[in-house]
């Protein structure tokens, strides 16, 4: 009697342990709605708020489906570690490719996640200007002058923020066409530009708040699309100065597989970010200042971008890998330079 019993406990434990399963890997597509979570990065607020929009429509379309999207904004190296610790996304469109790799690294982002989308999953892109006050006080025409006494600095830090990374390659790449690849003096030249920063914020909105809102220093390194809303929004006190040589700054986008799985939202997430490449969305990433990635629309906006502007990538580097090992891993360039410059 008692091994019947326990047979009986036995079967039920299996029953509820597999439907427990079962409900870890639901499928959502036949209710009336769902909700996906995009974590993201800083400047993205306005470009998501309108496509957000566009896709609900698609989808509902589509599916007949409602879709809910939470956004979450931050520092897109702090938004990265939050993911990888259980910050639970269904996408994540963040500043760069390596940020999406820590997330890989955790177990939570399956390998090939670059070749899922088109353009190694990069739907639009960006680059890196100046955003200085109306009339240019300081005169601030390219990267030397930023490390002339007297200019505050106003750009986020590049251990917790993507456009931080990219605006210090930037500076970067001018220096080493300056001193023709001698590191010495490419190093001396980010140390005096960081001695003229007057606050590391941790990601880049914080920064655009520090030069804009709260009248902090004389230049702003900027995420071109951010350097663009500032314009718009005051266009009697700002204005955009191109540097000389800049870096094509590509944001990238992945499915974190091991969230939709369990939830069960692997198809709408995948159409959530296979949707930014359709045309009206690639118009929503021109609208908001970024350049889209297909060449024929990028080019209605030629009027608004410099199309012609000189731009290393991250394969001038070595890619991302060697970046950040060499430059901002604890103990790299960065770490030294700043060391030496934080008063």
């Amino acid at each position: 009697m008692k091994k019947k019993i326990l047979s009986i406990l036995l079967t039920s434990i299996l029953a509820v342990t597999v439907l427990a399963g079962c409900g870890n890997s639901a499928d959502t597509s036949t209710e009336k709605s769902v909700t996906i979570t995009n974590v993201s990065y800083d400047p993205t607020r306005e470009l998501y708020s309108a496509y957000n929009e566009l896709f609900a429509e698609h989808w509902k379309g589509q599916t007949g489906q409602d879709v809910e999207v939470i956004q979450s904004h931050g520092g897109s190296g702090k938004q990265a570690l939050e993911v990888a610790n259980g910050n639970e996304a269904d996408v994540v469109t963040l500043a760069l490719e390596y940020d999406v790799k820590a997330i890989q690294d955790a177990g939570l982002i399956e390998d090939g996640w670059i070749n899922e989308f088109d353009k190694d999953s990069s739907p639009y892109t960006s680059t890196i200007v100046f955003l200085v006050r109306k009339g240019n006080p300081k005169n601030i025409k390219d990267w030397g002058d930023l490390v002339k006494d007297g200019v505050g600095v106003i750009t986020p830090n590049p251990k917790t923020s993507g456009g931080a990374r990219w605006n210090y390659l930037a500076a970067w790449a001018y220096a080493d066409k300056l001193y023709n690849g001698d590191e010495t003096q490419i190093e001396a030249f980010i140390k005096k530009l960081y001695e003229n920063v007057l606050v590391l914020d941790s990601g880049a909105r914080g920064a655009t708040t520090s030069f804009v809102e709260n009248n902090q220093g004389d230049v702003l390194i900027a995420w071109e699309n951010e350097a663009f809303l500032s314009v718009q929004e005051n266009p009697d006190e700002y204005e955009i100065v191109t540097p000389s040589i800049s870096i094509l700054a590509q944001p990238s986008v992945a499915v974190v597989d091991d969230v939709v799985d369990q939830r069960g939202t692997r198809d709408v997430a995948t159409e959530y970010l296979s949707y930014l490449y359709s045309d009206e969305a690639q118009r929503i990433a021109g609208d908001n200042f970024y350049r889209p990635s297909n060449p024929d629309i990028l080019n209605e906006y030629a009027d608004t971008f410099d199309l012609n502007i000189n731009l290393v990538t991250i394969q001038d580097f070595g890619g991302w890998d060697e970046v950040q090992k060499k430059h901002f891993d604890d103990g790299g360039v960065f770490d030294r330079i700043y060391e030496k410059t934080d008063k």
